[in-house]
């Protein structure tokens, strides 16, 4: 331990730095699952959406980010082989930060969606089986966070389907559908509202409740989940008041007024996304992070240890600052590029993507948001029919996900005895 003790600074300095470096990266480029479908159904501009994203990203990380960090942080390396090499520990979580931060950076400069949690659990996964050893590795683990994957596009897909359903039945297809639209779209407010707020409650808020004391029983959580739901509504209902028929464009376009009434909803579905993806998100970047602070403050690799608010804030930063200078490229892929977007779709995906995090962020389960917000897209597509999918673009996008897992990896060995080679 006097090697870490001789430069402690300097590597906490690294921590802080690589950290803020992977939450920029994933501001840039994962940004597109929260606003991209905004954008692209018209419901908000550019500059909108980045303001939109801004403040909920950033209270997505802040107050809900604690319990997926706990995984990143120690839910994939094998800490009992790692107790006797707390240096080599650390070296590997510099590595993972700026391996997948350098990748996130140039995927972002060439547009491509790619997932920041393929990035960082793809270069934690390299520097520990070939950095140390195969049994490094919480391999059990792994394929359980691999399997997400894959299940939760399948997941919010679904979902999406159905709700984009209701939708047709119960406003599209009727004949008074902007009449409907008002009558309907208020209980869709409230469950975006209440939703978020059970799961934000009893999950996501864990961290900072701890930090004062306070603790909700499941009725107590429910109880003010719902007055949230009500006010959420509310709200709505005052917006949508504001909203009149428009029969020149109706002429056009039947459905011209009622996508009027559900880009009000997008608002409201595009704030709970932003929420959502920051809670899970942040984690990708703090987690090792704060797994490297850990050990220079107590000398040892913990199995459990507090995530400090200041890593939380620091990360939030990290992506808001990265979604204001870079965001706008994926975005335009996402939102625009899939499928032809409007606000009723653009709702049905934002809201099947948002539950699907947010419940995956309760469960503290790092799941990919870009691939379950493509996923919940998808399955908008698919209620219109096949064609309405552009699978030349999506195509590309499974491609460029292949892609990253290994060169998050590959990035992350070469880092590793870069850094072993420095300090050892």
């Amino acid at each position: 331990m006097t090697l870490l003790a001789e430069h402690s600074q300097t590597l906490l300095i690294l921590a802080c730095v690589f950290g803020l470096f992977m939450a920029w990266g994933i501001g840039a480029n994962d940004v597109s699952n929260a606003m991209g479908t905004s954008v692209g159904a018209r419901a908000l501009t550019m500059k909108q959406a980045i303001l939109v994203a801004m403040v909920f990203e950033f209270a997505g990380a802040y107050l809900a980010g604690g319990e997926v960090t706990e995984t990143i942080r120690s839910g994939i390396v094998e800490l009992d082989v790692m107790t006797s090499h707390p240096d080599l520990f650390i070296y590997g979580m510099l590595s993972s930060l700026l391996a997948a931060g350098t990748w996130l950076m140039i995927a972002s400069i060439l547009g491509w969606p790619v997932s920041t949690t393929h990035s960082i659990v793809g270069a934690i996964i390299g520097f520990a089986a070939v950095g140390i050893s195969a049994d490094a590795v919480q391999w059990s683990q792994v394929w359980g966070i691999v399997g997400s994957w894959v299940i939760t596009p399948v997941i919010a897909g679904v979902i999406s389907f159905w709700i984009f359903r209701s939708v047709q039945r119960l406003i599209l297809s009727t004949d008074d559908p902007f009449t409907n639209a008002k009558h309907y779209i208020p209980f869709y407010m409230f469950a975006v509202g209440f939703f978020l707020s059970m799961v934000t409650i009893l999950k996501g808020l864990k961290y900072v409740l701890q930090a004062h004391d306070v603790q909700f029983s499941f009725i107590e959580a429910m109880f003010v989940a719902t007055l949230i739901g009500i006010l959420v509504a509310g709200i709505g209902v005052y917006m949508l008041s504001r909203i009149t028929p428009d029969p020149a464009a109706d002429k056009a376009n039947r459905f011209a007024s009622v996508e009027k009434v559900f880009g009000v909803l997008m608002i409201f579905t595009a704030c709970s996304m932003a929420f959502a993806h920051g809670s899970n998100d942040v984690a990708n970047a703090v987690g090792p992070m704060a797994a490297v602070i850990s050990v220079l403050d107590v000398g040892a690799i913990e199995a459990k240890a507090q995530v400090p608010s200041w890593v939380l804030l620091l990360g939030a930063l990290g992506i808001v600052a990265g979604l204001a200078t870079y965001g706008y490229k994926v975005m335009i892929t996402i939102g625009k590029k899939i499928t032809e977007l409007t606000p009723s779709r653009g709702f049905a995906a934002e809201m099947s993507a948002a539950a699907t995090v947010v419940i995956a962020s309760g469960l503290g389960l790092p799941i990919s948001t870009t691939h379950t917000l493509v996923g919940a897209v998808l399955g908008v597509g698919l209620a219109r029919g096949i064609g309405a999918l552009n699978i030349g673009v999506i195509g590309g996008i499974f491609a460029s996900w292949l892609i990253t897992l290994p060169a998050g990896a590959g990035l992350s060995i070469l880092f590793f005895y870069f850094f072993k080679g420095l300090f050892g």
